[in-house]
């Protein structure tokens, strides 16, 4: 069995849901308090234990390389002026060299390409994928359990959450098999699945372990649904030929690529801070409190 040595990221994504904002920078970019979204996905891989980071990027994503490039300019000036403590967090996140790797997907042809774009830089080993949409927040990250499930079962691993039953449609969902380990097997895969038809309530929440084997079923995979080149028809295929298990994640997952989901990842990690929690607290009471009644009453909360 190989360790879970390299991940990817597929970052080529347009960020239509977030124009303006993602008209010259990627979405990816955007900042949850003081960090990239990129940032936080990246971490939860290297808490992992992840040490090769392959990013599947588009044009005008350049700005991605330079943000896990060294900056020259901008240490040396934190040097000289004291600033000992950002310079230090700054090359603690800095990955070391060599452990990027980036690739271009020149068509929007679907996650299924993405991942794909990526078999050079992966070889013959497994990975994981990391959709960079996605941010975890929880003391155990999700990615390092799922190693660790990997390391159990030694075969491919997909994270789920539970979502409201009648809101399967809306994602793909898995069917739970036996318990094994502190995951289970799982028994099926259906992309959005027609209204009471799901197998349950667990949706794939962009967390993936994979085998190399899924580079031979992607490279001749028909286009599927929004005529992509879908991963979850590629994992069918690979499911008749190896065992898939479920990780259940019991943490938050926010979708920044909503804004709805940005702006709660926002309140949700200053509030987890300890240097912030306090103070956001009361400026979020205080926003409540100094809203008009009928303007409570028309919001949602």
């Amino acid at each position: 069995m190989k360790r879970v040595r390299k991940a990817v990221f597929p970052v080529a994504g347009l960020g239509t849901r977030f124009l303006p904002a993602t008209k010259a920078i990627p979405k990816e970019m955007l900042t949850v308090v003081d960090r990239p979204v990129i940032q936080y996905v990246v971490d939860e891989a290297r808490e992992a234990g992840i040490e090769h980071f392959i990013f599947v990027t588009g044009r005008n994503k350049a700005v991605i390389e330079d943000h896990f490039d060294i900056q020259f300019e901008l240490y040396d000036t934190l040097a000289q002026r004291g600033k000992d403590e950002q310079l230090a967090r700054l090359q603690r996140l800095q990955p070391a060299p060599g452990q990027t790797s980036f690739t271009r997907q020149q068509v929007p042809m679907g996650l299924g390409h993405a991942v794909w774009c990526a078999r050079e830089l992966v070889g013959d080993e497994p990975f994981a994928l990391l959709l960079p949409d996605m941010i975890m927040q929880s003391e155990k990250s999700c990615m390092k359990a799922m190693v660790e499930l990997y390391e159990e079962t030694g075969n491919n691993i997909i994270a789920v959450q539970e979502c409201d039953p009648a809101e399967t449609h809306k994602y793909g969902i898995v069917g739970r098999g036996e318990d094994t380990h502190h995951g289970f097997r799982i028994t099926e895969m259906v992309e959005k699945p027609k209204t009471g038809t799901a197998p349950s309530n667990l949706y794939i929440n962009g967390r993936y372990i994979l085998q190399p084997e899924i580079f031979k079923i992607l490279e001749s995979q028909e286009k599927g649904a929004g005529n992509e080149i879908q991963l979850t028809d590629a994992m069918l295929k690979l499911e008749k030929q190896q065992p898939f298990f479920g990780f259940h994640y019991q943490g938050r997952t926010f979708d920044c690529g909503s804004p709805e989901g940005f702006v709660e990842a926002n309140v949700a990690f200053a509030l987890w801070r300890s240097d912030m929690n306090e103070n956001m607290a009361g400026v979020i009471r205080t926003l409540l409190d100094e809203m008009k009644p009928s303007e409570r009453r028309g919001a949602a909360f």
